[in-house]
């Protein structure tokens, strides 16, 4: 599998090429500068029509900041996040991943290579309580030494376009502060949220069948690839444009909340509702976002966001991807694109 790799990122270099370049990487940020980054570079030119970020030039360089981001690809968001932090000169992240993406041992050697930690899922409520501090003292090591950290805002993808932000994630993030007051210790992370939008979702379809089962309050249950497959699949698959924006709170936001909240859950509820807004404030809408809505609605009131070529190309994924006869799967599909939309709208 790293074979393969290798040749998909040197498509032209020979197999000692390969090794030379191998031969130069002594530490992680080796491999991820002279390896991962261009296979990146090379994945996006073949699958995409643009990758574009913003607001990572007001960051400071050599600081570690907590990133926190809507979900939508296993493994390209903090790939593509990094690719922007690297280009805008700035400290790549320790990813949390979860363990049942990382069962084959390539994909557990891949993620040690770009500093993934592991989120221990399927635990009984005293193992998740005990993984959840050694989690919380991880990531706040990282941040002492200098390392900034990625974590999604909600435990796993968000299948159905509805970014939200868990007041959990936010709860178990702050369990190392000890005796800091909570607003105090969440200033001191330096908390950016980050908008990642993808024009199209390659896994859109693979993503249905989960939500359908939702709806219809049924337990799905994966196949045994069905994860390695959406890997591939969001890797290879075409996603047209990509943006990535990121957009720090005001840091006196904190004081604020301190002052206004009276119980420390509401003051995380409060929080997460504001990293809500700034991520609905800085997602780019596309005009595929667009015509879900109004298909979803049954309107046009968004109609000069795209024109007549981009519908029917929309139009024509959806009748390939999509069983008409099934309106749970239709509604599913078009507010998978739609979602982001909606939420916009209620800023």
């Amino acid at each position: 599998m790293f074979k393969v790799l290798l040749q998909f990122t040197f498509p032209d270099a020979s197999a000692s090429e390969i090794q030379d370049v191998l031969s130069q990487c002594h530490s992680i940020h080796d491999f991820q500068t002279k390896v991962i980054y261009k296979s990146v570079q090379h994945l996006l030119a073949k699958s995409s029509e643009g990758f574009t970020t913003a607001g990572f030039e007001a960051l400071t360089p050599n600081t570690p900041y907590f990133y926190i981001s809507n979900h939508r690809d296993i493994v390209l968001d903090t790939s593509l996040l990094n690719v922007g932090l690297i280009d805008n000169g700035l400290i790549t992240t320790a990813s949390a991943i979860g363990d049942n993406l990382v069962q084959k041992d390539f994909l557990m050697a891949l993620s040690k290579l770009n500093r993934n930690f592991l989120v221990l899922r399927s635990q009984s409520p005293r193992q998740l309580l005990k993984s959840s501090k050694v989690l919380s003292e991880y990531m706040k090591l990282l941040l002492s030494q200098g390392r900034s950290v990625w974590m999604a805002q909600r435990e796993g993808r968000t299948k159905d376009g509805n970014d939200i932000t868990q007041q959990g994630v936010l709860k178990m993030i702050t369990m190392a502060r000890g005796e800091t007051p909570l607003m105090q210790y969440i200033k001191e992370l330096h908390i950016v949220p980050v908008a990642i939008s993808y024009e199209y979702d390659p896994t859109d379809i693979l993503k249905v069948p989960e939500l359908v089962a939702k709806q219809e309050n049924v337990p799905y249950i994966k196949t045994n690839n069905e994860d390695f497959n959406s890997i591939l699949k969001g890797a290879l698959g075409f996603k047209k444009r990509i943006h990535i924006e990121a957009a720090p709170l005001d840091s006196s936001l904190y004081d604020q909340i301190e002052k206004e909240e009276q119980s420390d859950n509401d003051k995380l509820k409060r929080l997460a509702s504001e990293i809500d807004k700034s991520i609905y404030s800085h997602y780019k809408l596309w005009p595929s976002n667009y015509i879900a809505y109004d298909l979803y609605h049954h309107t046009t009131q968004y109609a000069s966001h795209y024109d007549e070529k981009e519908l029917r190309h929309f139009e024509r994924r959806l009748e390939r991807r999509v069983n008409k006869e099934n309106q749970l799967e239709m509604d599913s599909f078009l507010l998978m694109y739609a979602n982001p939309v909606i939420n916009t709208s209620k800023l």
